[in-house]
């Protein structure tokens, strides 16, 4: 993982830079989450994969799926990838992206995840926690795993808040063991 990150930060940044420059952060995140989410589809992989199958048709592949979803420098983008043999860091360059873009424009992104679903005051009062502990904006997205039982783990960049029964039960029995 650390590899990957470490290939994909020049990519992501170099990307941010011209995006920023361009003012066009926006339309490169979705730009780069739709190259992620191409590059890591499943068919998709036996082609990028195929020895017999060269790096133009590759090309010629990609952006035939991305049709008028990527500008110019989108598809440029594709083409450099390609040729330095790097569009399986796609994902890593997009996460990276992504952070870089949050704090561009002072937010910071807040995944949820909890045993049922929120209702909006539980919302609020996590999203307002959240601003005062980072002083930044938040966007929040939720997830459900039932597995957690009751509570929640709250996520914001390397920050993570285990308040689950899980995670509290897991504790426990750490204790108890030693």
């Amino acid at each position: 993982m650390k590899e990957s990150i470490t290939i994909a930060r020049p990519y992501a940044e170099a990307v941010f830079e011209l995006a920023r420059e361009e003012g066009s952060l926006g339309s490169w995140s979705e730009m780069l989450k739709l190259i992620s989410v191409v590059v890591t589809d499943r068919q998709m992989l036996m082609v990028l994969e195929n020895p017999k199958l060269d790096t133009a048709f590759q090309i010629d592949f990609i952006l035939e799926i991305c049709a008028d979803n990527l500008s110019q420098e989108g598809k440029n983008f594709v083409k450099v990838l390609a040729e330095a043999r790097r569009l399986p860091q796609a994902p890593a360059i997009s996460r990276l992206f992504e952070q870089h873009r949050l704090e561009e424009e002072g937010l910071v992104e807040v995944e949820v995840i909890s045993a049922y679903p929120l209702d909006d005051q539980e919302r609020n009062r996590i999203s307002g926690t959240m601003e005062q502990r980072f002083g930044k904006k938040v966007s929040i997205s939720t997830r459900i795993d039932k597995s957690l039982i009751g509570g929640s783990i709250i996520r914001a960049g390397d920050t993570v808040i285990d308040a689950s029964v899980k995670g509290s039960l897991n504790k426990l029995g750490n204790q108890l063991a030693e």
